[in-house]
């Protein structure tokens, strides 16, 4: 195992008002395992306890209680050594805004023992799948905030330790450049390095990584493989919008088909959680039909993390951000 965390937990005094503290408890009693060579994701609404759980990980802030071992390293007792086997890219940057992009990219190769020629090799490559070779020698803090993000994240792709965490890895990132980003995580993976990363993207966490853990209000909500957790959802969905304001109506009529598992409204729609989407299609718009009400839209879908998130919270990732 790369990581190995049992009970983390943090908690933090917050200041309210009139000089009052309160003891905010931003992780509760996280466990992880994260095997070598795996992409794996850290998943959860804004405020869940993400960052704080990798940034206890990467010993930037000391658990309040819990254990980990990172690399085999103890980030209580040998955090120094930690830190020697592991890249870290948070949400705020950390690069020097002063220098062009291209001075830092070499920089941070150097220091992690790459001789010249191969930093400024690895530099151009990076250059090229973030598409900032013509900002490469620009002052950083010249560049727009989103060509800044390019640059954070590929300074810290430079080397390739044995660990990578990623914070948020493509947040204000187009969609081009997300993939670009996808695309040297993979690989990452393909040359042994094993990434962790935290996102409240679903298509992300899905299309990414090998294993996820959900994180809701710091706890551990669900952890397994993407298509695993998925097929804990009763098996596929059936969204279906009618008219004339009568979703109320729809629903009280499909919760009562021996078919349907579940029904839940989503906006205007209805998301209808049944076994077999196929064969149970032709029986659903039957069903509606004869209840006299009209459908404007109906399609079949297969199950996604939101539904495996809202199965353990009871509400949507969409909605909890």
């Amino acid at each position: 195992m790369i990581i190995e965390a049992h009970g983390l937990r943090k908690t933090f005094t917050a200041k309210r008002g009139r000089g009052k503290t309160e003891q905010v408890e931003a992780v509760r009693g996280v466990d992880l395992e994260v095997e070598t060579g795996q992409i794996f994701a850290v998943l959860g609404p804004n405020g869940a306890g993400k960052t704080t759980t990798i940034r206890m990980l990467a010993t930037l802030i000391p658990p309040t209680s819990g254990t980990a071992k990172v690399a085999g390293h103890d980030i209580t007792t040998n955090p120094d050594k930690v830190r020697e086997n592991i890249g870290y890219v948070g949400q705020a940057g950390g690069v020097d805004e002063n220098s062009p992009g291209r001075d830092g990219m070499i920089l941070a190769a150097r220091l992690g023992g790459m001789s010249r020629k191969q930093a400024e090799t690895r530099t151009e490559e990076l250059l090229t799948a973030f598409a900032l070779t013509e900002f490469a020698d620009r002052p950083i803090r010249t560049l727009s905030g989103g060509q800044k993000r390019r640059f954070s994240l590929a300074i810290g792709l430079v080397n390739r330790p044995p660990l990578f965490f990623l914070d948020e890895p493509t947040t204000g990132l187009d969609p081009q450049n997300r993939a670009n980003l996808w695309d040297e995580v993979r690989a990452l993976r393909k040359q042994g390095t094993s990434v962790l990363l935290t996102t409240h993207y679903l298509e992300e966490a899905d299309a990414l990584c090998d294993r996820l853990v959900i994180i809701d209000h710091g706890q551990v909500v669900a952890e397994g493989r993407p298509d695993d957790l998925k097929k804990e959802v009763a098996g596929d969905v059936i969204t279906v919008r009618v008219g004339d304001d009568a979703t109320g109506e729809a629903r009280t009529l499909l919760s009562a088909e021996p078919y349907v598992k579940e029904v839940r409204p989503e906006d205007e729609k209805l998301r209808v959680y049944v076994d077999d989407g196929e064969h149970n299609l032709p029986h659903l718009l039957r069903a509606i039909e004869a209840g006299g009400l009209a459908i404007q839209s109906i399609a079949l879908e297969r199950a996604t993390l939101d539904d495996v998130f809202l199965r353990h919270t009871g509400r949507s990732l969409r909605d909890a951000d």
